[in-house]
């Protein structure tokens, strides 16, 4: 998908939970977290000419940080977003440089998705398509989270999960396997 077509995406997906244009544009800090990623992204990956490059990325970077001040939500542009993301809440939000995030996920307030572990077991998670993480959730090292996936609120997760789970707990166990219908 190209930029445009990533943005609409986006967009559609807001729209989904009943917002207007004008509130969505102008009133949902997620839509602008997610809008300013686009672009900043678009950048890091597709401009090669260095005489634009340095000058390009250091205004997304400006423009990224403008946005982690007003909103309280961190997303560099090195991560790795699929399309139909969605940001639910205002504030707190930390996404390492390196994650990967997979199609139509939703990230709510308070997550943090980070860099944890020792030698081999150093990194940051990889989340797959349709995964749901709830309110005040870390999700550290090296780890990967299958297709479908719901993490409960407030949890710590730190191991891998297949499709369909449902996690929850300080450390998240698997606690079903109805996975995230209905919460996406």
């Amino acid at each position: 998908m190209n930029l445009f077509q990533l943005i609409k995406s986006d967009y559609i997906k807001y729209k989904k939970y009943d917002s207007h244009f004008f509130a969505i544009v102008f009133f949902t800090q997620g839509f602008w977290a997610i809008f300013q990623y686009r672009f900043a992204h678009c950048i890091y990956k597709n401009v090669n000419w260095k005489l634009f490059r340095f000058p390009l990325l250091f205004l997304a970077l400006l423009w990224q940080k403008w946005i982690e001040i007003i909103t309280g939500i961190s997303i560099p542009s090195s991560v790795k977003i699929g399309h139909s993301f969605y940001i639910g809440h205002f504030g707190g939000i930390i996404i390492n440089s390196n994650a990967v995030i997979g199609d139509n996920c939703n990230i709510s307030q308070g997550v943090t998705i980070g860099v944890s572990g020792i030698k081999e077991n150093r990194g940051t998670p990889i989340l797959g398509n349709d995964v749901y993480v709830g309110a005040n959730s870390v999700l550290a090292g090296k780890i990967q989270l299958g297709d479908n996936v719901v993490i409960g609120a407030c949890s710590l997760v730190k191991d891998s999960f297949p499709d369909n789970a449902v996690i929850l707990g300080v450390p998240a166990i698997l606690i079903s396997q109805k996975g995230s219908k209905g919460y996406i």
